[in-house]
């Protein structure tokens, strides 16, 4: 069993040994026993989860739970692979609760309905807005103006709900992000009603494919993303542990590298949240509670 939780850094390794836990069998001990830790990751959300030209499983995301598998590693005193799980909004969750996955990284805005169902992990480690892609011939320039229109959305997403029908849409939600796109790009939809990071990226990396198209609406009910464990593990040595590697990944600069190294654009919450972290502000504390 691990008895001490430990990282690269010398800081690091203090902190886990303050905080380690009574070396009760749990989650972490049947993921040392198995020498591979499972993980529900996203490959239809560039360039945070993907495949690449290969097929291989790519992006910002994969890279964090690479590096969280190397701390499981360094703790255990022995190799603890990775085996990636592909999750979309709709199941995530679900795959966690039935013990299809250990834990997951995986785009998931961290939403109070949600911390009733697994372990959501203090603090997020990113951090997006809800709006509207949309072309600009479409005639939407306002949350008002969905009214009677056919937006596209994903299944599972809690603004289809609260951005969508509320605001009168027609929205129609597929499973897959391409689905979607393709249904935008084909004009089968008049916005899509996604993450703002989402938009701002595919800007970025594909301008010929969404030339036209730009954010039509106000950016809204901005939220932090949260990796999870299942609830029991949460106040566990799991839970504990992944909450110091995203505490330690903000303060080392660590995601604000993997940002770039993406091609994400420069975002001021992590710049925000790194000095927060650097300054042992709360919200960098995995005890600390979002909803107060």
């Amino acid at each position: 069993m691990i008895k001490k939780l430990v990282t690269g850094g010398a800081a690091a390794a203090a902190i886990f040994g303050a905080t380690a836990l009574p070396a009760l069998a749990d989650t972490l001990d049947d993921i040392v026993a198995r020498g591979k830790v499972v993980v529900g990751v996203k490959a239809d959300f560039p360039p945070w989860g993907m495949r690449d030209a290969a097929g291989r499983l790519v992006g910002m995301e994969h890279d964090m739970a690479a590096d969280f598998a190397g701390r499981l590693s360094a703790a255990a005193g022995k190799p603890v692979a990775i085996e990636k799980v592909v999750v979309v909004a709709s199941n995530r969750m679900q795959f966690l609760v039935q013990g299809k996955t250990d834990m997951f990284i995986a785009t998931m805005s961290n939403k109070p309905e949600r911390r009733k169902i697994v372990g959501i992990v203090q603090p997020g480690y990113y951090s997006s807005g809800v709006a509207v892609l949309a072309h600009r011939r479409s005639g939407i320039d306002g949350w008002a103006s969905l009214k009677g229109r056919k937006i596209c959305g994903i299944q599972g997403a809690w603004y289809n709900r609260d951005h969508g029908l509320r605001n009168g849409a027609e929205v129609i939600a597929f499973k897959w992000v391409a689905e979607v796109e393709k249904a935008l790009l084909d004009g089968r939809c008049a916005g899509w009603l996604y993450s703002d990071s989402a938009f701002v990226a595919r800007k970025v990396n594909a301008p010929k494919t969404w030339a036209g198209f730009d954010i039509a609406t106000p950016i809204v009910d901005n939220v932090p993303w949260g990796a999870a464990v299942r609830k029991e593990d949460l106040d566990g040595r799991l839970g504990r542990m992944l909450s110091a590697a995203i505490v330690d990944w903000h303060k080392s600069g660590f995601l604000i590298a993997l940002e770039k190294k993406w091609g994400i654009p420069a975002t001021r919450w992590l710049a925000d949240m790194r000095r927060k972290c650097l300054a042992g502000d709360k919200v960098c504390d995995g005890k600390y509670d979002p909803g107060e």
